[in-house]
């Protein structure tokens, strides 16, 4: 289950969204609800729309969007346990470790956010999904870093905002949410200092 929050929760969304999209992890029960009260359905609504438009409607497939109703949440957590523990005993797996789940190794390792790395990224959409997913997570990761992280502070002092590129709608796309997330004050917390990015979005 994941709450609204801004751009590390982003982050994290996207994680578990390129763990669940990749091929042999397609036939896996894992729920992923996303939920909070009713002054995040904007939040949500802008994540959905940015996700469907990058990775498709499949990635939108693998999670549920649930606001202002922990009834609701509540019900579907019961649905998703109950399907996972049916897929176990079918599968005769365990029900303290996703055995069956595939994490490839990237996922396994910290996202180095250096200027190098962050311009590397290849945020097309041309690459399957979870390996998009991937660098779109490690894009987020960077922000975080360039928001809240010594290492990552120190980094931008120096030289400058990270550089993101990549397919222009997509790219659009994200400039779309990232200003949103700038306008609802989830990059840093409210302050008589306006927030300045870490980041450049190259849009074309």
């Amino acid at each position: 289950m994941v709450f609204p929050g801004g751009v590390g929760t982003a982050e994290e969304i996207l994680y578990l969204l390129g763990i669940l999209m990749h091929p042999e992890n397609a036939d896996i029960p894992f729920p992923m609800i996303l939920t909070g009260p009713r002054e995040s359905a904007a939040y949500f609504e802008q994540i959905d729309a940015f996700l469907r438009l990058a990775l498709g409607d499949a990635a939108a497939r693998r999670y549920q969007i649930i606001v202002d109703s922990p009834q609701a949440a509540a019900r579907a957590v019961t649905r998703g346990i109950q399907q996972v523990r049916e897929a176990r005993i079918a599968s005769q797996d365990a029900f303290f470790f996703n055995w069956g789940l595939r994490i490839e190794y990237p996922y396994q390792v910290p996202f180095a956010p250096t200027h190098a790395n962050m311009a590397g990224l290849e945020l097309r959409r041309d690459r399957p999904p979870h390996e998009l997913a991937a660098d779109l997570r490690r894009a987020f990761s960077g922000i975080v870093a360039g928001n809240v992280k010594e290492d990552g502070i120190r980094a931008i002092e120096r030289h400058g905002p990270f550089e993101i590129d990549g397919d222009p709608e997509v790219m659009r796309a994200l400039d779309r949410l990232l200003a949103a997330f700038v306008a609802q004050n989830r990059m840093k917390l409210p302050g008589a200092v306006a927030y300045q990015p870490c980041y450049r979005v190259v849009t074309r």
